[in-house]
């Protein structure tokens, strides 16, 4: 497999705030890697890091071999999807203008092609039947197949998922992992931070465990979850599991 992304020596702080340290790992193409770990240590920063959210203070970030804070960071972005815990929907624009701005807006692409775009993937997460529904009017599950669809309408090279179900009522959690797991069985490359252990289990090829604003250990789902190597990994899943 080839990697898409790599990330090398990354290094975060806020003031004195060292959150993220020497950061190494990759998401090859097709892969589903999934980040876990206890809340405050790094998982969401590191997104942030990988989309360009947050600026780095340190190492690099490759995109196809090439490092994106020496070349063109637009074209990277536009190749990035990216799902937020909080929705992030356009609240004054209905719900296949959500899904078509940014397609016209960023990549330039026609009204008609946008359109079709746009639709195809709202029909993939079940919302192509409330195109013309305001978010005001959408549950909080329906809210987050939207933003999927909104950032599938990129097509992008891989979409990030920033615990997208962590902001959703317990009944709703279940519709937006279900879109997830059809997504990840279409070969799309996915790089999620979860704390549904169930689903990392089941559809990720990679996990990545962080601790501290490190990389703690990564392996299989059958490695991580059946045998883990370190002492905090095992602290960690049993108490998250039990």
């Amino acid at each position: 497999m080839n990697n898409i992304i790599e990330i090398k020596n990354l290094s975060k702080s806020y003031e004195d705030n060292e959150v993220l340290k020497d950061i190494n790992f990759s998401v090859n193409k097709g892969e589903v890697v999934c980040i876990i770990g206890s809340s405050g240590s790094g998982k969401s920063t590191l997104l942030r890091c990988i989309n360009l959210l947050e600026n780095i203070n340190g190492g690099k970030i490759l995109y196809k071999g090439k490092d994106i804070l020496q070349n063109d960071s637009h074209h990277y972005r536009t190749k990035l999807g990216m799902v937020f815990q909080q929705f992030n929907l356009f609240n004054n624009y209905n719900v296949l203008e959500n899904c078509t701005i940014g397609p016209l807006k960023v990549i330039k692409k026609s009204q008609d092609n946008a359109r079709n775009i746009a639709l195809k993937y709202l029909e993939v997460v079940g919302m192509d039947s409330y195109i013309e529904y305001m978010p005001k009017y959408l549950s909080g599950g329906q809210k987050q197949r939207v933003a999927i669809a909104r950032a599938l309408s990129m097509e992008p090279d891989v979409i990030l998922f920033d615990e997208p179900t962590s902001a959703l009522d317990p009944e709703m959690v279940g519709e937006v992992l279900k879109v997830m797991r059809k997504l990840a069985d279409t070969g799309l490359t996915m790089l999620i931070v979860t704390h549904e252990m169930d689903f990392a289990r089941e559809v990720a090829d990679k996990i990545v465990f962080m601790d501290n604003g490190i990389i703690k250990e990564e392996g299989s789902p059958k490695q991580i979850f059946n045998s883990p190597k370190e002492k905090r990994t095992r602290e960690f899943l049993r108490r998250i599991l039990h």
